[in-house]
């Protein structure tokens, strides 16, 4: 049964439910194979970094899952200087990345918001606009995205976590509205921008069904970007003890991850899709083992080292205490292990659609 669903161009809610349902090594491993070769189809060997400078764990949203959540007391907050930020940007440029991004906490003050406005011109004065920019700054009204996209910014990254809309109340205080996130997607999309979104693989009463819906909305969507990550608990968050004996659980939340990547491949074909950090503190070789699911992206992190410990969104976060030199180092040895080239100096934008 599984070579005849993998055989398939167009794939049904069934098909992708059976596709994560998949427990014998062998139809697993054929699940990896067939997503791996469709991506080669789009990107080749390829794969593309983003440099991630995470400027700021100040965030107004207080969201169950995350250690940088507001209500969280146990957080040294800081927000970075634009001279640390172009710091990092500069320091992408020069070692030929092709793309950053400038993820943060989430805020709406005007403070804010010029902010990162001034920090966009400046970082396209870098190179003469050599670099790409991806944006990761949560909702926002119509106006500011506008304002940062004319500045610079043309990617937007924007988490749904999970296109259940039940499950999503379960996940976020009663003010944090889904429809208000749906919403900034649409609008996004609307202003131009290459949009991008993901869910959290694995939470407590989360279904296969629930996973097929979420790639399907990603398709109806018409995303160019999926983030997807495994689910892990951040020990400050009202989240923390929701998956009993986590610890021995580990290889299932991978392996649910990768399932999640390869299935993704396989329905939206053209897209670009992250082998997200999450996977590496699961396992040493998680972030290769997307790769050889399907993802094409990598996010080499920039962010200050004197700050890393201070953005951990989950527990047991790897490369804290790698510098940005370190880090790019390691990661062009993990791509080159399984036989794949960086990007060096592309933007590695999907296929508008």
């Amino acid at each position: 049964m599984i070579n005849d669903i993998l055989k398939k161009n167009e794939f049904t809610r069934p098909d992708i439910v059976a596709l994560l349902s998949l427990e014998k090594k062998e139809d697993v491993e054929a699940l990896y194979d067939a997503a791996y070769r469709e991506k080669l189809k789009y990107s080749g060997k390829i794969v593309y970094f983003r440099g991630l400078i995470e400027f700021s764990n100040i965030c107004v949203k207080d969201c169950y899952y995350c250690g940088i959540r507001k209500s969280n007391k146990n957080v040294k907050r800081f927000f970075s200087t634009m001279d640390e930020i172009l710091e990092a940007a500069n320091f992408a440029y020069e070692q030929n990345y092709g793309s950053i991004v400038l993820q943060s906490g989430e805020r709406e003050d005007d403070e804010f918001v010029k902010f990162v406005e001034k920090a966009l011109l400046e970082i396209k004065k870098i190179g003469n606009g050599a670099l790409g920019v991806t944006l990761s700054l949560g909702e926002q009204t119509e106006e500011v995205y506008k304002r940062w996209f004319d500045a610079g910014g043309h990617r937007y990254l924007l988490r749904i976590e999970t296109s259940n809309r039940d499950l999503y109340r379960k996940l976020h205080p009663a003010d944090h509205s889904f429809d208000r996130r749906l919403e900034c997607l649409n609008v996004l999309k609307k202003l131009g921008y290459q949009v991008g979104t993901g869910v959290m693989t694995g939470l407590l009463g989360q279904t296969l069904e629930d996973l097929a819906d979420d790639i399907l909305f990603f398709k109806e969507t018409g995303v160019h970007m999926i983030g997807m990550g495994p689910f892990i608990p951040h020990h400050d968050t009202p989240l923390a003890g929701s998956i009993p004996d986590f610890s021995n659980k580990k290889d299932e939340q991978l392996e649910l991850g990768l399932k999640m990547i390869a299935a993704a491949r396989l329905v939206l074909k053209n897209v670009n899709i992250a082998s997200t950090t999450a996977l590496q503190a699961l396992s040493e070789t998680g972030r290769e083992l997307g790769l050889k699911a399907g993802a094409n992206i990598i996010m080499p992190s920039l962010t200050d080292i004197k700050y890393r410990a201070d953005y951990l969104l989950y527990d047991n976060k790897p490369c804290v205490g790698e510098s940005a030199g370190m880090c790019r180092g390691c990661l062009e040895m993990r791509v080159k292990s399984i036989g794949e080239e960086i990007g060096y100096g592309k933007w590695g934008d999907a296929k508008m659609g």
